[in-house]
């Protein structure tokens, strides 16, 4: 058996996982690079995958994040016909994400024909969409449903069992059964890993007692999550201090998982009298989408987020919340001067809606922008939380004058602390241990914790394009 690192090996983004055994050769996701330019070409060079697109029997996804399921489009585009599986609200959450993913790809490719006609540059050498519209739609026929919990026998010798991942509705480590003559390799990939005790969605499941080969996300494998408690109270000086200044708070948000998040936790300060009633614009289409989806999985949702949601539907007038569809009603949130909160798309700041109210809201110093997830080296999220005072938005100059305000207690990925926890449910080391989806320094960090606290061995960081013979 072969497992091949075709992406989030050494970096962050762009999870994909390659296995192949006598009899069967399968992917654990397809996802998209992110982080600026870098990543386009990084793109750019992964249609061509390294491998037999069409020689691959399945793919196994565990969420819906585009870092995770951004490409599987371009692998039906390049003559892959197999199953896609993934649980139910994953399969909902795609048929959101990956046309929209299309979409946002067609508008920056027009836009970067205006621009080079503009400046008499020409057409030639200019990229296309890494897929279109219709494309992303197409692959949406290939996606099948598999429950929590499920056996899914994926073919003669592979058979699979999808766990919750805590991560984001519908997320899921994965329990692989390799059958090869004379032994079966137990895989484990854990996907992305959600904190314990958070918002909206239940604890990770535990995992399986033994395994020969563990696939473990290390994205926060070097620090620890600052306590809710702590991530509260910053949001509500925050809150304070922006709105005795007169100005707005911006909140960059990824649309799956995280919006639904803040929303939360906005609620729930409401609730407790922490801050004042307050007007959310969520603008974000896929985000009010998104939303509508997390509706229809209540049995995903914890008992505290059931409560939350009666007391909202009591209260409406308290927490009102409006979702912006049309792009006319989005342009006229920048003439809102003072007192709105306005959650955006995308959550690195590095396309949508989001880019626009950073332009009209960045050079005001009573603004506020609050960064609550991970941004990833290169992204435009990332220079602003390293201090940029300037930055460059659809090809311009944007002072940055807003305070920036970093929270961490809210992110959807485990710490190192909640990471070694899942780990301990391993009755012995596993075989042989690989640390992806996390920046070398991460990685590194979290490979000596597990080695310290946990006493094992074989652990491994893979690089990008390397294979490891089992």
């Amino acid at each position: 058996m072969r497992i091949g690192f075709f992406g989030a090996a050494g970096e962050v983004t762009g999870s994909c996982t390659l296995v192949e055994t006598e009899t069967a050769r399968f992917l654990v996701d397809c996802g998209m690079f992110q982080g600026g330019p870098e990543a386009r070409s990084k793109n750019l060079h992964a249609l061509k995958f390294d491998f037999d697109v069409r020689a691959i029997d399945f793919v196994l996804l565990t969420h819906a994040h585009i870092d995770h399921s951004g490409l599987l489009p371009r692998l039906a585009v390049m003559g892959f016909r197999g199953p896609i599986y993934a649980t139910p609200a994953t399969i909902d959450l795609l048929h959101v994400l990956l046309p929209d993913s299309a979409f946002i790809q067609e508008k920056e490719s027009e836009w970067q024909l205006r621009h080079r006609r503009r400046s008499g540059k020409g057409e030639r050498g200019l990229p296309a969409p890494l897929y279109t519209v219709e494309q992303a739609k197409s692959s949406l026929k290939l996606l099948r449903p598999i429950g929590y919990r499920e056996t899914l026998h994926a073919a003669e010798t592979v058979s699979v069992k999808f766990h919750d991942a805590g991560h984001i509705l519908g997320s899921a480590w994965l329990e692989v059964a390799v059958s090869e003559p004379g032994k079966t390799h137990a895989l484990v990939f854990s996907g992305d890993l959600g904190m314990y005790d958070r918002p909206l969605l239940h604890n990770p499941e535990k995992v399986i007692p033994e395994a020969d080969l563990l696939l473990v996300e290390s994205t926060y494998g070097n620090r620890l999550h600052r306590p809710l408690a702590e991530t509260e109270d910053e949001i509500v000086a925050t809150f304070k201090r922006t709105r005795g200044e007169r100005g707005n708070l911006i909140i960059p948000s990824f649309a799956v998982g995280r919006t639904q998040e803040i929303i939360y936790v906005l609620c729930d300060l409401v609730r407790r009298q922490r801050i004042e009633p307050i007007k959310i614009y969520v603008d974000s289409p896929m985000a009010r989408a998104a939303t509508q989806i997390t509706f229809e999985h209540p049995q995903l949702l914890d008992a505290e987020t059931h409560e939350l949601i009666d007391w909202w539907r009591a209260n409406q007038e308290k927490v009102n919340i409006e979702f912006v569809a049309d792009v006319e009603h989005s342009k006229a949130l920048n003439e809102i001067r003072s007192d709105a909160v306005i959650i955006s798309a995308s959550g690195m700041c590095e396309a949508g809606r989001i880019k626009y109210h950073l332009r009209q809201n960045l050079p005001r110093r009573e603004c506020s922008i609050l960064i609550t997830g991970f941004q990833a080296a290169g992204t435009l999220g990332r220079r602003l939380v390293d201090g940029a005072h300037l930055v460059h938005i659809f090809g311009q100059p944007v002072p940055v004058r807003a305070h920036i305000h970093t929270v961490g207690g809210l992110s959807a990925h485990a710490d190192q602390a909640a990471l070694l926890d899942w780990l301990r449910g391993f009755h012995r080391a596993p075989g042989r241990t690989f640390l992806i989806h996390g920046e070398i320094e991460a990685s590194t960090v979290f490979a000596k914790a597990i080695e310290d606290d946990l006493g094992w061995k074989n652990i491994t960081l893979p690089h990008r394009g390397e294979f490891i013979t089992l």
